[in-house]
């Protein structure tokens, strides 16, 4: 394994709290709309008060956003506990289990696509989500960066961006076709069958 040093206690304790707040906020939002939803709501639901609330979000554009924040440490933090002599493409899949829940359970996948719908419908909150997607990619690319070059990485090496792009394509690729089958096998199969039809790295 890769030797990364621990989150300490007080990230991992907020980070937990913020996964339940966003929780809590979706169900509401799909209940009763996004701009339907206040602020004093969410942390009423939440069993908090609307100050302790601003000390994990700065606004309820953030919670909905923040998500994905969570979402690209996640995924970071995957790629890290990789052995160090795994290959990239290999590491990378693997690091996709994250999203199987999100696209097999189906309370999840509801409210998830009930969210992705209240995004896209929002300019605001929209231009934001590209922001952070785009962070998601940037932080796997430094880190397969690294991987491919050892302690220093050639920022000029396309290989990086490229072998990330190309594994979120092939999990993108897997999550349509998933949805256009009678979904009788899992989705982990589908994304195993988009990456293997790659030879990357």
């Amino acid at each position: 394994m890769s030797e990364t040093p621990p989150v300490p206690i007080r990230e991992r304790t907020r980070r937990l709290v913020q996964t339940e707040l966003t929780s809590v906020a979706q169900d509401l939002f799909v209940a009763q709309g996004y701009d339907g939803t206040t602020v004093d709501q969410i942390a009423a639901a939440a069993g908090m008060s609307k100050r302790t609330f601003f000390r994990y979000f700065p606004s309820k554009d953030d919670l909905v956003i923040g998500k994905y924040d969570l979402f690209a440490d996640r995924m970071a933090e995957a790629l890290d506990d990789r052995p160090v002599d795994e290959p990239v493409w290999e590491s990378l899949r693997r690091v996709f289990d994250i999203t199987l829940d999100y696209v097999q359970d189906d309370h999840q996948r509801a409210r998830n696509d009930a969210m992705d719908e209240i995004v896209r419908s929002t300019p605001q909150l929209y231009a934001r989500y590209l922001e952070k997607m785009q962070r998601v990619q940037e932080l796997l690319i430094g880190r397969v960066a690294v991987r491919l070059a050892g302690r220093s990485s050639d920022p000029s090496d396309p290989r990086p961006a490229a072998i990330v792009g190309a594994a979120f394509a092939c999990m993108q690729a897997a999550r349509q076709a998933w949805f256009a089958s009678d979904r009788e096998e899992p989705f982990g199969i589908y994304l195993d069958n988009a990456m293997a039809s790659l030879r990357v790295g």
